[in-house]
């Protein structure tokens, strides 16, 4: 055995393992005080880890800042392979428990309503095709409530907005959704377009309450619209049907009425350079709480979200 391997052999042996899952809890937790609230730990003992793998490794890997740490270029290259070696660890009883073939149970999925996505449908499909033992269910949610079921453990996974991120939660960008506020082709204003939202401050307006996205809210009250109410939904199909029942304007997502409207019946009013945007997310819990199911779904939609560089 040459020199390099035994010097690799002998720092595999010595090093405490558990110096990396800190590490790694220092950088996710964006420092040194932040990572021992998280660990229960006191702070100096946590300093005191980083300093041990510090020695152990010969180089500094971060700097403390006045708005919590900074990764040197080695920090960098440890804490991607502290990626690499957590998520090989949390594989471990999944792994086993598919090479076993004991992978059963169900994932409780919480989605807000008429998710157009194409990695997610994909991914439903491989996990199903893939572990057929795994029961799939869906409930379509408001997406606070799916925020909140997420947190008290009602729910595995699930797909929402969220313009202020829990820190207890995992976040994974899905898709980003348009919206575009739309009225009926028997509707005096089909075939304009409305340069100024607020002309259309007026206009009979169809509500989703808990369900709007905090960005459309803001947008909304921007311009006034909203303050005459003719209908409300939560649903995203019902407000679809009570845009075309007439009921008043709404709000759609741009790739969910392009899915539902087969017929020309919905007219945009708005033009593309002041709609509202946000980002819909895949939200999980942290790794500890995630069940084999969730972990094998995660596994195929995360793939599923590399892909679109092959198009690219």
């Amino acid at each position: 055995m040459d020199d390099t391997k035994k010097t690799e052999l002998n720092f595999a042996r010595k090093v405490d393992w558990n110096l990396f899952q800190l590490f790694h809890e220092i950088v996710r937790a964006g420092g040194i005080g932040a990572a021992a609230r998280r660990l229960n730990r006191q702070q100096p003992t946590v300093s005191a880890g980083l300093k041990r793998l510090e020695d152990h490794l010969g180089v500094v890997l971060l700097k403390r800042t006045a708005s919590g740490i900074e990764l040197l270029p080695a920090g960098r290259a440890l804490f991607d392979l502290c990626e690499t070696m957590m998520g090989a660890v949390r594989a471990a009883p999944h792994d086993v428990a598919l090479a076993a073939g004991l992978v059963e149970g169900v994932i409780n999925i919480r989605m807000i309503s008429s998710v157009v996505s194409a990695e997610f449908d994909a991914a439903l499909a491989g996990l199903h095709r893939h572990h057929p033992g795994v029961g799939i269910h869906i409930e379509v949610a408001p997406w606070r409530e799916v925020i909140a079921a997420l947190k008290a453990g009602e729910a595995e996974v699930g797909i929402a907005c969220d313009s202020a991120p829990d820190a207890a939660l995992c976040y994974q960008p899905l898709m980003r959704e348009v919206q575009q506020l739309y009225c009926h082709k028997a509707h005096a204003l089909y075939g304009m377009t409305v340069p100024q939202p607020g002309d259309l401050a007026d206009q009979p307006f169809i509500a989703t309450g808990l369900d709007e996205p905090q960005e459309l809210a803001n947008f909304r009250q921007r311009y006034g619209l909203g303050k005459r109410v003719g209908g409300y939904a939560e649903n995203l199909h019902e407000t679809k049907r009570l845009i075309e029942l007439g009921v008043g304007v709404g709000f759609l997502p741009t790739c969910v009425a392009e899915t539902l409207d087969h017929e020309g019946a919905l007219w945009p009013l708005l033009p593309e350079a002041v709609l509202p945007a946000y980002q819909v997310y895949l939200v999980t819990r942290d790794e500890p709480a995630r069940n084999t199911p969730t972990e094998l779904f995660l596994a195929e939609i995360m793939g599923k979200l590399r892909e679109p560089a092959r198009g690219a």
